[in-house]
């Protein structure tokens, strides 16, 4: 089982923080939150990690140097980061998708009991990791289910349609990595592929009903987007 890590992006939402390192490397609980994301995924069995960089790469890549043996744990640059979203990301490492896959945002801090219980979920190509809260808001990345069936996934669905929400963690089996790889070379070559997300492919994999959910009500995350999710990631780790 392979993990791969999103974090080429700097999270300007946390500026001045990250004037100039970006959001991962930020601390939380003593750790840096690349650092401790990949100390769950290998807690969890997962034991070859790979990080794609951009803003401030060199910052990130001495971290994984520093805690990870090579074998562990790798970085890849990604040169589009500054003009593309993370749908580019996922083109560039697609390479890897060649075996069962965990993908991870770099922004999504968890507690192990959520990527356990992904990985313990029935096994599907594609399977998403989604919670319920009471109300959610345009910049949610928002959920469409029937049943484990996910139907829909973006954030322009209305709270009306919605049943939950992405917290940024899938897992690809079987061969989900590689229809998702062979989705991912069709969208680049659409004429605003460098301002979508990886979710708008896995949106219309959803439509062709290959994409399962993983409801992870009870358990503690949070995407470090804000100042005052950077509060509430320290609040997790001290648990």
């Amino acid at each position: 089982m392979r993990g791969i890590i999103l974090s080429a992006g700097q999270g300007k939402r946390l500026l001045p923080l990250t004037a100039e390192v970006p959001k991962c490397v930020l601390q939380v609980g003593g750790q840096t939150l690349v650092e401790r994301q990949i100390a769950y995924l290998m807690k969890c069995g997962i034991d070859q990690v790979t990080v794609v960089v951009g803003f401030g790469a060199e910052k990130v890549e001495q971290v994984v140097r520093t805690h990870f043996h090579p074998d562990q744990a790798t970085t890849l640059y990604n040169p589009f980061f500054s003009v593309s979203d993370n749908l580019v990301s996922c083109w560039l490492v697609r390479h890897l998708m060649t075996e069962d896959f965990v993908l991870l945002n770099g922004d999504t801090l968890f507690e192990p009991a959520i990527l356990q219980c992904l990985l313990d979920a029935p096994p599907g190509p594609i399977t998403l990791v989604v919670d319920r809260k009471p109300a959610y808001d345009a910049d949610d990345m928002k959920v469409m289910v029937e049943g484990r069936r996910l139907l829909r996934v973006g954030k322009t669905l209305s709270p009306e349609q919605s049943h939950g929400e992405s917290i940024g963690m899938t897992l690809f089996r079987g061969n989900g990595p590689g229809l998702f790889s062979e989705a991912i070379e069709r969208a680049l070559r659409k004429p605003d592929a460098l301002r979508n997300w990886y979710l708008s492919v896995i949106d219309e994999m959803a439509q062709a009903g290959l994409v399962r959910t993983c409801p992870i009500q009870g358990l503690q995350w949070t995407e470090v987007d804000c100042l005052a999710d950077l509060e509430q990631a320290q609040q997790l780790t001290a648990l």
